[in-house]
């Protein structure tokens, strides 16, 4: 037998030995690999159970967002007293879309489309403004980028008149360029990021049919 072949047979004996090697550490691959094994089904029940809180512990509705035992926390349980399906996060969820819709239809001039949510001298003060800037002939240019966070402040309730009304920290992002009546530039800039922070209030009559929340003040 030639040296040629001899080193073929060599060579062919090691790749084989390789070859074994790799498959015993790693295994084998054959497109059905055995999914993860779920979790048993009483285990999974055990988990839900310990998750439940406990009667007569704090509601965790009202301690997740002002402290336990505020004035705050106080005035978010006798309102739940007295609409038992009044939830603080559904409410902040509302608030949020609440903020940009009213927000952008002032930045757009028209705030008939959100005017149900606004008390009545708030709309007469966005309505007012609105006439100003169009007097001098300014003209907005604005885009709602987001909310970068935004926090229950305070809450009080009117337990004779079962009026309750909510503060609310925003902070908003947009952009916005106001051009005067030649199309100059007079505030902001294209693409500029503009960060705002608002404290609005909104109030409602707790307990009655109208499930709306209104505007009923702004500041800073």
């Amino acid at each position: 037998m030639n040296s040629p072949i001899i080193q073929l047979l060599v060579l062919a004996g090691i790749a084989i030995f390789l070859i074994l090697r790799l498959r015993s550490v790693l295994g084998t691959r054959d497109g059905f690999e055995k999914p993860p094994e779920a979790k048993p089904v009483e285990h999974a029940r055990a988990s839900a159970r310990d998750l439940k809180v406990i009667e007569g512990g704090p509601d965790r509705d009202i301690v997740d967002n002002v402290p336990e035992g505020s004035p705050a926390a106080r005035a978010l349980a006798d309102m739940k007293r007295v609409e038992p399906s009044f939830r603080v996060h559904d409410f902040l969820i509302g608030a949020r879309a609440a903020y940009e819709a009213i927000l952008m239809a002032f930045e757009n001039g028209n705030i008939d489309e959100v005017r149900g949510w606004l008390a009545p001298d708030v709309a007469a003060t966005l309505t007012d403004a609105i006439a100003a800037r169009n007097a001098q002939g300014n003209k907005v240019e604005a885009q709602f980028q987001g909310i970068s966070s935004l926090q229950l402040r305070d809450a009080e309730f009117d337990a004779n008149t079962r009026e309750a009304e909510l503060a609310i920290v925003f902070t908003g992002e947009m952009t916005r360029v106001v051009r005067n009546a030649q199309g100059e530039v007079i505030e902001g800039g294209a693409g500029e990021l503009r960060r705002q922070r608002d404290v609005w209030t909104f109030g409602r009559t707790m307990g009655s049919d109208n499930p709306n929340w209104s505007l009923v003040a702004t500041g800073e």
